[in-house]
């Protein structure tokens, strides 16, 4: 059970922005999300940072540049997430629009690893032709072994990337990452697809002011925001003013109909209408279709799903990315009791009550375990537990792959990084973000890590930070609980740290039965009016009367759609 708690929401900001001519609703949720101008939420194009802003994107311009003068042979090195696969397609795109001759190569994570290794560099010397330059997309900035190889090779190299770097920067002929240190940057949470545009934004300036399209049609660059979009919100990147006018912006396109077919289809398979697409959409039905790929077979899939202006190839290449995540929901499951059942076993109430008794953190392995499964792992297991989790997989050569997903007060990959140093040798590779890192260990190594791991969080978070809440924002008019308000809300951009509006109020619970076996439906009163209501995975009965955290939603039987309220949780209203 979590804690139901309302956010601040300092009433004379949500005054003014209702003064400015906001909705009073939209007022109360973006006040409570620190906006105190309605300037900050809007979308326009126009209010994106410039690319000058962004440490050396000016410089990645002239080598592409040279590049594309020069007819060099450009070669893209992915990643195999949805962040990578839609910046390699960003790059794929505009850089063949500007003439330049350019492929892909997107390493499979269970033969190479991730990032630009010396393996990865070998390979792409192979291509035919052979590549003059090597641009990471999403990757990079911890390759330095991979780089070094590369110029043994006389390949150029142009990293790309949003993660956090380490103590010694890879030697490339330029490094584009608004993390590096000296980039003055403002939206340091971009992700890897957005820095990817930059650099697109940055190109485009640079061959005009060559005169590069006095003979030929200028690319728009906005034609590829929805891709932007998809990248941004799958890689669950904080959603700050910047990021926020790209998603939206990406929207707009979409619901526009002016997206990529791989996009339409991606959307169509899961059974989402794109004219009212919304960020839930490209976070819970898009991303994970594209993200089945790199999980279980080959990232290139997802890309050509990108790439292709072909309207049946793309719903195809859909198809087969919709099988693929039906399997990877399968292995995720049976993962899922696997861990529980491990969970149970270390103590009582583990598995199902959320109760970690002691524990800061869990390392958990099995060696039967899916290794591009084992990051959906760790975060259901995180979300049970309020706990840092790490989930690891058989890897290759007596290793184990690790992927982590921490809570709020805990940044992953610092904590990482203290482990590394306190025993130098035990961790081969890491690298993430905040909330999400990946690792290599020698399968020796496990227990020692999963002490050192929970001694080194010990040392950085409180007992209290380990206590499950759910924020809300309050309380909800009687008067707005309708579907007007439902599609405004669709309307704007939620994401990370911008949180999709959850309410609370006390409701009277005039019924309730069990729906398809595990889902509690209800009818709940306010005001002297009745509402739909469902709890999905929940069989606790409610009490008379409950204070419930709820978002709006639309449900629709018969061509006729209602207000349905998802409850988060309750508790006794008494």
């Amino acid at each position: 059970m979590a804690t139901i708690i309302t956010r601040p929401i300092p009433q004379r900001a949500r005054d003014m922005l209702v003064q400015q001519g906001l909705h009073p609703v939209l007022a109360q949720l973006y006040a409570a999300r620190g906006v105190r101008d309605k300037g900050e939420v809007e979308s326009e194009f126009a209010g994106l940072i410039p690319p000058e802003r962004l440490l050396h994107a000016a410089q990645a311009a002239t080598l592409l540049a040279d590049a594309i003068e020069t007819k060099q042979r450009l070669l893209i090195v992915a990643d195999y997430d949805c962040d990578g696969a839609t910046a390699c397609a960003v790059g794929v795109r505009a850089l063949s629009a500007f003439g330049a001759d350019v492929a892909y190569l997107v390493p499979n994570r269970f033969e190479y690893g991730y990032g630009l290794t010396p393996e990865i560099v070998e390979l792409a010397a192979r291509q035919v032709p052979r590549p003059d330059l090597l641009i990471t997309v999403d990757n990079g900035i911890a390759s330095n072994e991979g780089v070094a190889r590369a110029n043994a090779l006389g390949i150029a190299t142009l990293i790309t990337d949003h993660h956090l770097p380490g103590d010694t920067l890879p030697q490339a002929n330029c490094i584009v990452n608004p993390n590096q240190p000296g980039c003055d940057f403002p939206s340091k949470a971009i992700a890897g697809v957005g820095v990817m545009f930059y650099v697109m934004l940055a190109l485009r300036a640079e061959l005009r002011r060559r005169g590069h399209f006095s003979d030929r049609p200028e690319f728009n660059l906005a034609t590829l925001l929805d891709l932007v979009a998809l990248g941004t919100v799958a890689d669950v990147v904080r959603l700050d003013r910047n990021n926020r006018i790209l998603v939206a912006q990406g929207l707009k396109r979409i619901r526009d109909g002016k997206m990529q077919p791989g996009i339409a289809a991606l959307l169509r398979v899961a059974g989402r209408e794109a004219r009212r697409a919304s960020c839930f959409d490209l976070g819970f039905a898009a991303g994970p279709r594209l993200n089945a790929a790199g999980r279980l077979a080959d990232m290139a899939l997802g890309i050509e799903c990108l790439i292709t202006d072909d309207t049946a190839r793309a719903l195809n290449i859909a198809q087969d990315l919709d099988r693929l995540n039906r399997e990877r929901r399968e292995i995720e499951g049976t993962m899922q009791d696997q861990a529980l059942a491990m969970l149970e076993g270390l103590g009582p109430g583990l598995g199902a009550d959320a109760d970690a008794g002691e524990a800061y953190t869990m390392a958990l392995f099995d060696p039967s375990w899916h290794q591009g499964v084992v990051g959906i792992l760790a975060a259901r297991i995180k979300d049970r537990l309020h706990r840092p989790v790490i989930a690891f997989a058989a890897g290759s050569a007596g290793e184990l792959k690790g992927s982590g997903r921490s809570i709020p007060g805990l940044h992953l990959r610092d904590a990482l990084d203290l482990v590394a140093k306190r025993a130098p040798g035990l961790i081969l590779r890491f690298g993430g973000h905040a909330a999400a890192a990946g690792l290599t260990i020698r399968s020796e190594g496990l227990a020692q890590f999963g002490e050192l791991f929970e001694s080194t969080v010990r040392g950085l978070i409180n007992a209290s930070d380990l206590a499950r809440s759910l924020e809300t924002d309050g309380p909800l008019e009687s008067a707005y609980i309708n579907l007007d308000t439902i599609r405004m809300l669709e309307r704007e951009v939620w994401g990370q740290g911008f949180p999709q509006p959850l309410f609370c109020d006390r409701f009277a619970v005039a019924s309730q039965r069990v729906v398809g076996d595990k889902h509690l439906k209800l009818r709940l009163q306010k005001d002297g009016k009745s509402y739909e209501a469902i709890r999905f995975n929940s069989l606790a009965p409610a009490g008379a009367a409950i204070r419930a955290a709820y978002r709006l939603a639309v449900n629709e039987y018969n061509g006729v759609q209602s207000v349905q309220l998802i409850v988060e949780e309750w508790e006794s209203a008494a």
